[in-house]
């Protein structure tokens, strides 16, 4: 069983200074108002104890019609939409930076909610940070295009903002996976309504206060937190919302696809994976352990990109596995507070309980479990959602357990023989999102590379990520593309004008 890390109390939970309950009163952000919500009440629970730590009445369909035609009109009567670019650009720099004051706040609030580990909320506050003020720099050398005339005309293309975008965001990466869809929206012109997750809603709203206190005009940003069914569908629904970015579960991301597809709106779609890791027979050992076991094991697997799948050459499959199922037993489950916490609790009970239920099934139908594989009977979990790292073998690629996705700290190990082996086995998925390959032969990371179906390769590393840098699902995996420094284009209508040059009337018809 995995080592236990020591478990403080709430009281515990945050930085020095730094209490994370201030930030939680029942109210949600409407338009720029923050009001009780009307909706049903929502529990919050620290996965890391079990306990109710705030309560929250959530927004309804009536909420989000009020949210986005008073954003709407915000954006306008504001000047947001008609402002110049280098003037929105400042306000995004001084979301950016307000949020870099405000991290170990997020961080701690961030752990409380979803009980990751401050060394990761940190990080993901740093990381949107960063993204605002990337954004910024974006929109700020973005230019519009003289175009190449091709009669006697001036001709130019522009870009203008769509109106009001919906943001529905997911409860294992709140404060990053909020930037990469707010920080492009806003800086396209855009008011914007946000979604946050059920589970994990606090840092979203906190995000509101410090967009408010950096200058954005009151009204163009909303958060209703409240669940999918309600407040997803009708904002998905509703005629003035211009565009949808959705980050979730790909049945959902089906289901809001087909919406979208009725009212003719564009909709960018982040969903679910069962990411290869390929291992092969000259990688550097200890290089590819620690990566493959930071790629599954990290965010407690709460991710979709999460290595999930380990493909390992034949010729040193069996040396390979057993090092990694003995490092992946002394990982240490603990609070996500206590620095020696390796792998943090998960988001909920019900949660754990369907990633236990999958090992099982998966036992079942004769996978053999190498490491894990239980819910720990240790006493000082007990009230935790707790989930060790598990290693499952005696599994092929064709099994339930190889093409579903888990979401949680559970991987397979299958070997291969060659590249054209493990680039079959690998794209036999229905997902597209993610791939790790780990050798020291650079043409051969290429070839395998381009050869895998996935919108992201990683060689040598995992997890890494740019904001620069565009990321995409393919198939099942998503549609469209967040990141980059296009991101705020993909806001944006785009239209042509032209300007007659020439002053001669058109020759069409003859003048009576």
């Amino acid at each position: 069983m995995s080592l236990v890390a020591s478990t403080p109390e709430i009281a515990d939970l945050a930085a020095p200074g730094i209490d994370p309950t201030v930030d939680l009163a029942d109210r949600i952000h409407i338009a720029g108002r923050w009001e009780i919500g009307t909706g049903e009440m929502i529990e919050s629970i620290d996965p890391a104890t079990g306990r109710v730590f705030a309560t929250l009445h959530s927004a309804t369909a009536d909420t989000v019609d009020i949210a986005v035609r008073d954003g709407l009109s915000a954006a306008t009567t504001s000047g947001w939409a008609t402002m110049l670019p280098h003037e929105r650009a400042r306000v995004l720099h001084r979301i950016g930076n307000a949020i870099d004051d405000a991290r170990d706040r997020i961080a701690a609030l961030q752990t409380l909610d979803t009980g990751k580990t401050l060394t990761e909320t940190r990080a993901l506050a740093m990381s949107a940070a960063n993204t605002f003020r990337y954004m910024a720099a974006a929109l700020e050398t973005m230019d519009d295009a003289l175009t190449t005339p091709r009669g006697p005309w001036m001709t130019l293309s522009m870009h203008r903002p769509m109106g009001v975008i919906g943001a529905i965001t997911p409860w294992n990466s709140p404060i990053a996976s909020d930037a990469q869809k707010l920080a492009p929206a806003l800086a396209a012109g855009n008011a914007v309504v946000s979604k946050p997750p059920v589970w994990a809603p606090w840092v979203t709203l906190l995000l509101a206060r410090l967009c408010e206190d950096a200058g954005l005009p009151r009204g163009v940003l909303s958060v209703l937190p409240g669940p999918g069914r309600t407040v997803g569908e009708a904002l998905v629904r509703h005629p003035l919302v211009a565009k949808v970015s959705f980050t979730g579960g790909t049945s959902t991301g089906r289901h809001l696809a087909h919406l979208a597809a009725d009212k003719l709106m564009p909709i960018t779609l982040e969903l679910g994976g069962k990411s290869p890791t390929i291992v092969f027979d000259d990688a550097d050992t200890e290089q590819a352990l620690q990566g493959v076991l930071f790629g599954i094991f990290s965010s407690s697997g709460q991710s979709c990109i999460a290595g999930s799948r380990i493909f390992v050459q034949r010729s040193i499959f069996e040396e390979f596995t057993s090092d990694l199922v003995a490092r992946a037993r002394r990982l240490r489950l603990g609070v996500g507070t206590d620095p020696a916490t390796d792998v943090a609790p998960m988001i909920s009970a019900a949660h754990r309980d369907s990633v236990a239920a999958m090992v099982d099934a998966a036992v079942a139908e004769g996978a053999k479990v190498l490491c894990g594989g239980a819910i720990p009977d240790d006493p000082r979990l007990a009230s935790g959602c707790y989930y060790p790292p598990t290693v499952l073998g005696g599994v092929t690629n064709s099994d339930t357990i190889c093409q579903e996705e888990v979401f949680g700290p559970v991987a397979v190990v299958i070997p291969f023989d060659d590249e054209s082996d493990v680039v079959a086995q690998a794209n036999d998925t229905v997902y597209g999102l993610a791939c790790g390959i780990w050798t020291q032969d650079y043409r051969r990371a290429l070839r395998v590379g381009e050869a895998v179906n996935a919108g992201t390769v990683w060689v040598n590393t995992y997890k890494q990520f740019s904001i620069s840098t565009p990321f995409t699902g393919l198939r099942d995996s998503g549609l469209g593309t967040e990141k980059g420094r296009d991101a705020v284009r993909h806001y944006c209508e785009q239209k042509s004008i032209y300007l007659d040059r020439s002053g001669t009337p058109l020759p069409w018809g003859t003048p009576r």
